[in-house]
């Protein structure tokens, strides 16, 4: 297979190396920055650089775009005007509406891994970045099922989890799992140094909930002030919620009321234990096979059903009739209980289903 990297930073160069070591691929990559491909291809993330998006496209079957939120939009419009006809086209960034507009194109497919680290560029790229980690693909009614199932194997053998999400439904749940903690990170941290310098005293030593809750704070803004722009209405919902709950426990404390502050403080224990549960479930993998018209975003419209029931689709296969008029879709779901919900789930939707 030959994938194309368009942008080779942290993220774009990861993806090179895990695409040549884990999937045997070959690569090749355009970013802006010359240095950032000499030293992606010193690392060995590229078999060839390109001095122009079009070049890097040539012959591509799968073409990533990594690039700071505010360029994506002109710069995934440029790789789609280049890129093959059969060549599915994904991006990385953190917010998805901005993107929306192009998914009219059945070949591009919005995707976010969430995966990272506070470091940046070509230097600190790595073939394991993605392992086990969840990267959200936003398919749409107009989304080929052929290149969806090409990119969805692909993200699998980076050693990430596909999830199908609604681009809607992405930004505001990443606006509160991702964005929101960057804001109040921000927010601590100013308010501890401000409240010391103000008050003549000197910094204070920080014990490690401290540290560990403004980990984020100050990330770097070429990245950040761009996702905060892009996501700035959902941002201005998660903070005034968070608001209103702080007015909560702030009443809470007023009151003295230490039987109200244990059960607030044993919820937000029983929620989190939720959130990781929920995170780590798995089991052996279950075959269903789903039997499908041949029409557009059928493999989307799926996808996307099993996505907001919290059903993960482990693999997929695409199993077209000689005459494409229809076709079968394998799904693998791991863990008995939850291959038999998808299973409703899917004949709730009117599609014949069975397991093999």
């Amino acid at each position: 297979m030959r994938i194309a990297v368009i942008g080779v930073g942290l993220i774009g160069g990861s993806i090179a190396l895990a695409a040549r070591q884990r999937l045997d691929a070959e690569t090749a990559g355009w970013d802006p920055d010359p240095l950032a491909l000499t030293g992606a291809q010193a690392r060995g993330a590229l078999d060839r650089v390109s001095p122009d998006i079009e070049e890097a496209l040539d012959g591509a079957e799968a073409a990533f775009v990594a690039a700071p939120i505010g360029a994506l939009p002109g710069l995934v419009a440029q790789v789609l005007d280049a890129a093959p006809e059969r060549c599915v086209v994904t991006d990385v960034g953190s917010t998805k509406r901005l993107l929306k507009p192009l998914h009219e194109d059945q070949r591009f497919v919005g995707g976010h891994p969430i995966a990272g680290a506070e470091t940046a560029g070509i230097e600190h790229a790595r073939p394991d970045l993605f392992d086990g980690a969840t990267w959200y693909l936003t398919p749409t009614t107009t989304t080929s099922g052929l290149l969806y199932e090409r990119l969805h194997r692909l993200i699998g053998g980076l050693g990430a989890r596909p999830v199908a999400i609604d681009a809607d439904a992405h930004d505001r749940m990443l606006a509160l799992v991702s964005h929101l903690p960057h804001v109040l990170a921000n927010v601590l941290v100013a308010q501890v140094a401000q409240t010391a310098t103000g008050e003549g005293e000197r910094l204070p030593a920080t014990g490690p909930s401290f540290r560990d809750a403004t980990r984020v704070a100050g990330s770097n803004s070429a990245i950040w002030t761009d996702i905060y722009l892009s996501n700035a209405d959902a941002i201005a919902v998660a903070v005034d919620e968070t608001i209103e709950r702080l007015a909560e426990v702030r009443e809470r404390l007023r009151a003295g009321d230490p039987a109200a502050l244990t059960d607030w403080n044993e919820a937000a224990g029983a929620d989190r234990r939720r959130l990781l549960e929920a995170q780590l479930a798995s089991g052996p993998l279950h075959e269903l096979r789903v039997s499908i018209p041949n029409r557009p975003g059928v493999v989307a419209e799926l996808a996307l059903e099993l996505g907001r029931a919290g059903v993960n689709i482990a693999d997929l296969a695409l199993y077209p009739a000689p005459d494409m008029s229809e076709g079968v879709v394998a799904l693998w779901i791991a863990g008995e209980d939850t291959a038999a919900r998808a299973e409703q789930l899917i004949a709730e939707q009117g599609f014949p289903v069975a397991r093999p």
